[in-house]
C-alpha cells in the first residue's frame, strides 16, 4: 500500500532523524510537543495499563490507538467496514470521504447528548495501523482539524521487531519522568463514551 499519505508523518521510528526535538514518550507512541495541543491518557482501571490517547484543544480532540498489523497493510480496508456497519447498527450516520490521510469515514455518533461528528482515519505504517477518531469541531475539514492534523503527523510510533498478532494494540506507557505533564481523565465532554482496545469497537 501506498505511503504517500504518510509523507509527512505520522513517522515509524525507522524514519526518524532524532534531535533535541521534544517528545513525550509513551512507550509504543511518542508524541511531539505542540503549543495549544494537550495530552491525555484513559487508563484501563483493571489492569493500569494505557489504553488511549487523546491530543486535545479546547475545543476538538483526536483519540489515537496503534495496533500490529501485516506487512503487507489491508486492515484500514476492513475496519471501515466494520465501523460503518457498527455506526448504523446503533442509528448513527456515516459517510465515507476522501481526506488528508486517505479514505476517512465521517459520521455522527450516539452519545449522551444525541449526535455527536466523529472523524474516523485509518493510517497505516510499517507492521502497525493506526486509528485516530477526530472529535468535536475537528471532526469537520477546517483550522482545528488542521491543527490536530499536524499534532497526528508528529507522533512516532515505536513498533518493535517482536511477533504480534494482527490486530493486537501495542503497549503504551505513562512515562516514568514526565507523569505530571500527562492529564490522566476518565472521561471528557468531547469524547463519545468509553471504548475498548479493541479494533472496530464503538460503543
Amino acid at each position: 500500500m501506498s505511503n504517500d499519505y504518510r509523507a509527512n508523518g505520522p513517522w515509524d521510528e525507522s524514519e526518524v532523524v532524532w534531535d533535541d526535538t521534544e517528545r513525550l514518550d509513551l512507550g509504543s507512541l511518542l508524541v511531539t510537543a505542540i503549543p495549544g495541543v494537550d495530552v491525555q491518557v484513559q487508563v484501563d482501571e483493571n489492569t493500569g495499563a494505557v489504553a488511549l490517547v487523546t491530543l486535545a484543544t479546547p475545543d476538538s480532540g483526536v483519540q489515537i490507538q496503534v495496533f500490529a498489523a501485516p506487512k503487507s497493510g489491508g486492515l484500514w480496508d476492513d475496519a471501515r467496514k466494520q465501523i460503518t456497519a457498527s455506526i448504523n447498527s446503533s442509528n448513527g450516520l456515516v459517510e465515507e470521504a476522501q481526506g488528508v490521510f486517505g479514505p476517512e469515514l465521517r459520521a455522527q455518533v450516539p452519545g449522551e447528548q444525541g449526535l455527536q461528528p466523529a472523524c474516523f482515519v485509518g493510517i497505516e505504517g510499517p507492521r502497525w495501523f493506526m486509528r485516530a477518531v477526530f472529535l468535536g469541531n475537528a471532526a469537520r475539514p477546517g483550522e482545528a482539524a488542521t491543527i490536530l492534523q499536524n499534532a497526528v503527523r508528529g507522533l512516532v510510533v515505536i513498533r518493535g521487531n517482536e511477533a504480534m498478532p494482527v490486530g493486537n494494540a501495542l503497549t503504551l506507557t505513562l512515562p516514568t519522568s514526565q507523569e505530571q505533564e500527562v492529564e490522566a481523565e476518565q472521561e471528557s465532554p468531547l469524547l463519545p463514551p468509553e471504548r475498548g482496545p479493541e479494533l472496530t469497537e464503538i460503543r
